[in-house]
């Protein structure tokens, strides 16, 4: 005969009970309350270690804050021009015949530095320069008849008209001949000198003259200010090859922007000085922005975030965060636009090692 199991119905249907897939939602709720605990335990322990280290402090150091001139210079680099520097050249081409100045000689304004081969114009001069004198005789006869009223009137004029003409044909080789001297334009100093006796010279070859006296420093300054470098501007300059260094103002700041360098031109006259020479190289610092009562920290100081820049203060031995709004920056230093008042104690050294709140120990403070 056959047995027949028999299975008890609960434990049938505890069996299939527990095949049954978990409650997603429940277990979920069961994992969140475990991660708020967890939060909860790490809050706490946090609370715990900083209670422990609340008596230690960061060293630190600190600048007073206090109004202060605080200026911002464009710096470039320029060079050193003579205010007169030309050169001149002959306005005829012919043999040279006479050098009456050499390198380094001083020279007046019109003074004849070298002559060329005139010999020819010189007769033509000469034959009417005596044709200037018979006409001249001639018309002094004519005009004795004419005040006697001896004559027509129309030989008084064309005696009168014969002489005008030779005046002026004698004043046109007169100037003409000018034209084969070489004249100084300036006063100044005979600089450069590449003509000889013998030379053909031509209106390429010329003398040049330069007045050294008078000096200027040339640069381009970028479009980008345009805004605030202008004529009167105070500008220090430094030239390091003569050791020399002075504080004048721009003379000249051109209004026109170079469309090839996106540039336009300054110049700053020199005092006279035995040092300086044209074409030295010069470092000027344009002044381009001054306010006579800026609040300035040093950069070091200015933390960024997303939030913006900010500092931090020494308030009675505590770090408090400030939110700043910078300004310019020249020489290590930033203006303050808002954010700090007079007397703040602003953290420079240490202030990347603290936070909001953190107590700390100034062991140098500079006013």
């Amino acid at each position: 005969m056959k047995k027949i199991l028999y299975i008890p119905a609960f434990l049938f249907l505890a069996a299939c009970s527990n095949k049954q897939p978990k409650d997603k939602t429940a277990e979920l709720a069961d994992l969140k309350k475990q991660q708020a605990d967890l939060n909860s335990k790490i809050a706490k322990l946090q609370t715990e270690v900083g209670s422990k280290d609340s008596t230690k402090s960061t060293d630190v150091s600190t600048v007073a804050i206090k109004p202060a001139q605080f200026t911002n210079y464009v710096q470039l680099q320029g060079k050193i021009d003579a205010q007169d520097n030309v050169t001149a050249y002959p306005q005829a081409q012919a043999v040279i015949t006479g050098l009456y100045v050499k390198p380094g000689q001083h020279v007046s304004k019109g003074q004849t530095l070298a002559q060329l081969d005139d010999n020819v114009l010189r007769q033509n001069i000469a034959q009417s320069a005596a044709q200037v004198d018979l006409d001249e005789t001639l018309f002094q006869r004519q005009k004795n008849l004419w005040d006697q009223k001896i004559g027509t009137e129309v030989q008084f004029l064309q005696a009168q008209t014969t002489l005008q003409t030779a005046k002026k044909a004698l004043a046109g080789l007169k100037q003409q001949a000018s034209l084969y001297r070489i004249v100084s334009p300036i006063n100044g100093t005979v600089d450069q000198m590449d003509l000889k006796l013998g030379q053909v010279a031509t209106p390429q070859t010329g003398i040049r003259v330069v007045n050294a006296d008078i000096l200027k420093v040339k640069a381009d300054v970028p479009e980008s200010y345009a805004g605030s470098v202008n004529t009167g501007n105070q500008v220090k300059i430094l030239v390091p090859d003569a050791k020399d260094s002075l504080i004048t103002t721009v003379t000249f700041a051109a209004k026109v922007i170079d469309p090839s360098s996106r540039s336009f031109g300054v110049e700053i006259k020199l005092p006279m000085r035995k040092t300086l020479r044209p074409n030295m190289t010069a470092i000027i610092q344009i002044a381009n922005y001054t306010k006579a009562n800026a609040l300035v920290v040093p950069v070091k100081a200015i933390l960024k975030s997303e939030a913006g820049d900010y500092v931090y203060l020494n308030q009675n031995g505590i770090a408090k965060k400030v939110t700043v709004k910078s300004g310019t920056t020249y020489g290590g230093n930033t203006e303050i636009l808002s954010g700090l008042n007079n007397g703040d104690q602003v953290i420079t050294e240490g202030a990347t090692e603290i936070e909001d709140g953190d107590k700390v120990k100034v062991l140098q403070s500079a006013n």
